[in-house]
């Protein structure tokens, strides 16, 4: 089996994530032609429960499973190894079978009582099978990622969302005559499909590791090891963390239809406005956090070998490299939602009037891009309750100002991008002040004035280019800006040091080129 180091096992997962984000982009374009606002609206309002299900099922285990086999494999103890992953293994498997059966039992009250559509009944009994085949995935990558092997699961993440795309519009149009609440249903079945196909990728490559490994069966194991104990001890507070995100996405979806309807919104514009929000200008948002999960992912082994070691410096090395990373990427995607809001949301969704959305949430994608590093250390270091309670602290305040702005009829859904916006900023704030205090960590001041400067100059160079090289398309115009604009940014980056040939030569394959 393969190991990467920090950067490597990044980039590879960084490699699978623009590949996935690409794609990804494929149904947020189409499904909205296919579906409409008001059948994405259906199919976001089923889906914050199966984020919730997910969570419960899976939100600290993989994490677990990586930090405890890569301290046992650290150490040459092989049993404990085995050990941990057969644990997690029947733990995620029982805990999502028994949450499957519960969410079945319970759904006509949820889908009529809770939530203000009916229609969505079909996509949420479709997103059950889910559960269990997310919940045995998720023990796998977190098994590989604790050997420092990001292979299998980039691997295995790409081909679901390849199998999960053509098979969510593929289902989404042929049950379309049935409905728009079948449509919707469709696109979850989808979900389902990628999600085996996903599994089936891990176990292949699970099935050649475990033949590899025959070789170290005989190795020297050390005193029992309390696997339960130890996968509950982390698992518990990081699923904890994750959870409350989770309820707060779901409470989010249900008070911002309530607080929509107190404005005095129809429900059927409601759900396409929330649809709108979470089904096109989030994703646009989130596109850099392919980045951030690849750093937070590969960043828990390496800081949980650092801190077993007692290493201080390779723990502040390694922060330090994956927050300078996050920034550096992160900084051109929010310059140009901010700047060229209106043309990509004409050219991927061909609705110009969400524009607006994209424009408010662009200066605060800097903090999404900086919370998954910081969040990542955190559970690392043995600070997962200090997540815990940040993560509820912000839900709380996203929570209140939702019910508080989003029911005034003269802000309506921006009254619900505020509150995000809100949460974003203060829980990335309170992760940092919480990385600070646990290893006395902190970003470097100027960085950030230097990102700063090279986003102007970027800013300036787009526009620049953007109003006076006018071509015959505008997604032509849009193109040349941005790749201006880029380039501009990447060699103000190189000029003050915040890329150097060092960062170039570990990333996989290109890297040699530099050498």
């Amino acid at each position: 089996m393969t190991r990467q180091s920090f950067i490597q096992g990044a980039m590879i997962l960084l490699a699978a994530g623009v590949i996935n984000r690409i794609l990804g982009f494929i149904p947020r374009i189409v499904l909205p032609r296919v579906i409409g606002a008001e059948g994405v609206g259906l199919y976001q309002l089923g889906y914050p429960f199966m984020t919730v299900l997910v969570t419960i099922v899976t939100g600290g285990i993989p994490l677990a499973v990586a930090k405890w086999v890569a301290e046992a494999r650290s150490l040459g103890d092989v049993r404990a190894e085995r050990k941990i992953f057969r644990t997690a293994m029947a733990l995620a498997l029982g805990l999502s079978v028994l949450l499957a059966v519960l969410a079945a039992l319970a759904a006509p009250w949820l889908t009529t009582r809770v939530l203000t559509d009916r229609r969505v009944y079909a996509t949420f009994m479709w997103m059950l099978p889910v559960l269990p085949i997310t919940a045995a995935s998720a023990v796998l990558r977190g098994w590989f990622q604790g050997r420092h092997n990001m292979m299998p699961t980039a691997v295995s993440t790409v081909a679901e969302t390849v199998v999960r795309i053509a098979f969510v519009l593929l289902l989404s149009a042929a049950l379309l005559p049935y409905g728009l609440e079948w449509a919707a249903a469709g696109a979850m079945m989808g979900v389902v499909a990628g999600e085996v196909f996903g599994l089936i990728v891990l176990l292949v490559q699970y099935a050649r590791s475990r033949k590899t490994d025959r070789d170290r069966e005989t190795a020297v194991s050390g005193a029992p090891f309390p696997a339960l104990r130890r996968l509950l001890g982390l698992a518990v507070p990081v699923t904890g963390s994750r959870l409350v995100g989770s309820l707060s996405y779901l409470l989010e979806s249900i008070l911002t239809a309530r607080s929509l309807a107190a404005a005095g919104i129809a429900t059927g514009v409601a759900t396409a406005q929330y649809g709108a929000l979470q089904g096109m200008i989030m994703p646009v948002a989130l596109l850099p956090t392919a980045l951030t999960y690849s750093l937070a992912v590969s960043l828990v082994p390496s800081l949980s070998e650092a801190a077993a070691g007692r290493d201080r410096a390779l723990i502040h090395k390694r922060l330090h490299q994956s927050t300078r990373i996050a920034l550096v990427a992160g900084a051109p995607f929010a310059v140009a939602m901010y700047l060229f809001a209106e043309p990509i949301c004409r050219l991927l969704y061909d609705h110009a009037e969400i524009a607006p959305m994209l424009r408010m949430l662009a200066p605060a994608a800097l903090f999404i891009y900086l919370q998954a590093p910081l969040q990542a250390a955190l559970q690392s270091l043995g600070r997962p309750g200090v997540a815990l309670t940040n993560t509820f602290i912000g839900a709380a305040v996203k929570l209140t100002l939702i019910v508080w702005l989003a029911s005034r009829p003269d802000l309506g859904i921006y009254g619900a991008l505020i509150a995000i916006i809100v949460n974003i900023a203060l829980v990335t704030a309170l992760h940092g002040i919480g990385v600070a205090r646990a290893i006395g960590f902190a970003m470097k001041l100027p960085d950030f004035v230097k990102v700063i400067a090279a986003m102007t100059v970027m800013g300036a160079a787009s526009l620049f280019v953007m109003k006076r090289w006018l071509l015959p398309a505008e997604w032509m115009n849009l193109l040349l800006a941005l790749s201006v604009g880029t380039v501009v940014y990447l060699l103000l980056m190189v000029l003050m040091r915040m890329i150097d040939r060092h960062d170039v030569v570990r990333i996989p394959f290109i890297g040699r080129m530099f050498r």
